[in-house]
C-alpha cells in the first residue's frame, strides 16, 4: 500500500482534486479524484484516503420523483426570493437586519443573515403552498 506524506505547509488535503469534464468527448475515460482526511482520534495513523470515481457512478439511473420535483421547485423559489430580499436597498432591509441581530444569539437563532432570511422565506413559501 502506498503512503502519502504531505509537505508541512499542507495539514489536510480534502475534496475533489480533479473533476470530470462532462462536456468533453473523452468524459467516459476520465476519473474524478476525491480525497478525505480524518482528524478523529484513532489508533491507526492512516488518516488520508484517495478515491477514484468514474462518470458512470455520477450519472443518474432512476427517474426524478414527484417529491424531488417539489423540493427543487421550492428551493428555486425560496432561493430567488432570498436573493431578491438580500440585495434590495428598501427600508425593509434595515428591519430584517435588526430582527436578525435580535435573534442571532438565541438558542435556536440563525447565525448568518442569509440563513435567517432563508428561514423566513421558506416559512412564507410553506404557508402559501400548503396552507
Amino acid at each position: 500500500m502506498a503512503k502519502a506524506s504531505y509537505a508541512p505547509m499542507f495539514e489536510t488535503v480534502s475534496g475533489a482534486l480533479n473533476k470530470i469534464n462532462k462536456k468533453s468527448p473523452h468524459a467516459q475515460d476520465q476519473k474524478m479524484v476525491l480525497t478525505t482526511h480524518r482528524k478523529a482520534p484513532t489508533t491507526s495513523p492512516d488518516c488520508s484516503r484517495v478515491y477514484l470515481r468514474g462518470l458512470s457512478s455520477v450519472s443518474r439511473t432512476t427517474p426524478v420523483t414527484a417529491k424531488e420535483t417539489q423540493v427543487r421547485t421550492k428551493f428555486a423559489a425560496v432561493s430567488a426570493a432570498v436573493n431578491a430580499r438580500v440585495k434590495t436597498t428598501s427600508p425593509t432591509y434595515a428591519d430584517d437586519y435588526a430582527a436578525f441581530l435580535a435573534q442571532k444569539d438565541a438558542a435556536q437563532g440563525k447565525t448568518t443573515f442569509r440563513s435567517y432570511i432563508w428561514s423566513l422565506e421558506s416559512a412564507a413559501y410553506d404557508s402559501e403552498h400548503q396552507g
